[in-house]
């Protein structure tokens, strides 16, 4: 099994319909903590799936999309002050 990473993903992205639909992918790959940052805790391989449907979309010389790694163990030192939960590491079954 491949080890999963704690990504933050943030994007700044100037015309509606990309930023609408870059939020959606992201959706799909981890959690909405702000209007334009996600956490993701992601395989290399998903990783790699999930940059290949933002490039898709994302257009260089107007946007701004930025990929932090934070490593594996990163999602446990998570600190939230107001509202909103710590993104939790999802639980995996093998039967």
């Amino acid at each position: 099994m491949s080890s999963q990473k704690f990504y933050v993903i943030t994007f700044d992205i100037p015309d509606n319909k990309r930023r609408t639909k870059l939020g959606n992918i992201l959706l799909g790959f981890g959690e909405r903590v702000q209007r334009s940052v996600f956490e993701c805790v992601l395989s290399e391989s998903q990783f790699m799936a999930l940059r290949q449907q933002m490039d898709k979309w994302v257009k260089p010389e107007e946007d701004s999309v930025r990929y932090y790694n934070l490593g594996a163990q990163s999602v446990a030192d998570v600190e939230v002050q107001g509202s909103g939960k710590p993104t939790s590491v999802p639980t995996v079954y093998v039967v």
